[in-house]
């Protein structure tokens, strides 16, 4: 796929078949994920792989709105280290971008995958935190499901001229 492609074409997908992902699949994603910028290159994040199917239905206890957990192959819990990165406005842009790349990666190689939020909301940040018993200098910022596509979601125009302002408001 061409990147203007993937960039336009990535949707999230909340229904996945019975399929594995591969490891290499897993690690090309993951370091796609390591390459994306980060504020002074510190790359504050960190990254726990869930391909467990137990992890993976115990989490939605942890998130209630995660439910395409039950069918996801694999999910990644993406997290910044505020021991490397003192500025959490830093680490929460440096962790989304690392996302991104994981998301169109994902997409990239014909894998679904959907943006799961878990910083900014208490009881599932401390839900996660207890589960994957992170250190304290360990914040979850969000967690990606992975899954071959049972479902096709279509591409709506998302262009808006009115959006873009020029050199002022």
């Amino acid at each position: 796929m061409e990147i203007q492609e993937v960039l336009l074409n990535r949707r999230s997908i909340r229904k996945y078949k019975d399929q594995k992902i591969s490891k290499d699949d897993l690690n090309s994603i993951l370091k796609a994920a390591m390459y994306a910028p980060s504020a002074m290159n510190l790359q504050a994040w960190q990254f726990i792989l869930i391909d467990d199917k137990n992890v993976l239905i115990e989490t939605i206890k942890s998130i209630h709105y995660a439910e395409m957990l039950k069918q996801s192959a694999a999910a990644i819990l993406i997290c910044g280290d505020s021991a490397v990165e003192k500025n959490e406005s830093w680490l929460l842009q440096n962790c989304s971008a690392a996302i991104q790349n994981i998301l169109l990666s994902a997409h990239g190689l014909g894998i679904g995958s959907c943006w799961i939020a878990i910083h900014g909301m208490d009881d599932v940040y401390k839900n996660i935190k207890s589960q994957f018993k992170l250190p304290e200098n360990i914040i979850p910022v969000s967690l990606i499901s992975l899954g071959y596509p049972d479902e096709t979601v279509t591409t709506e125009e998302r262009y808006k001229q009115d959006k873009i302002h020029y050199n002022k408001w």
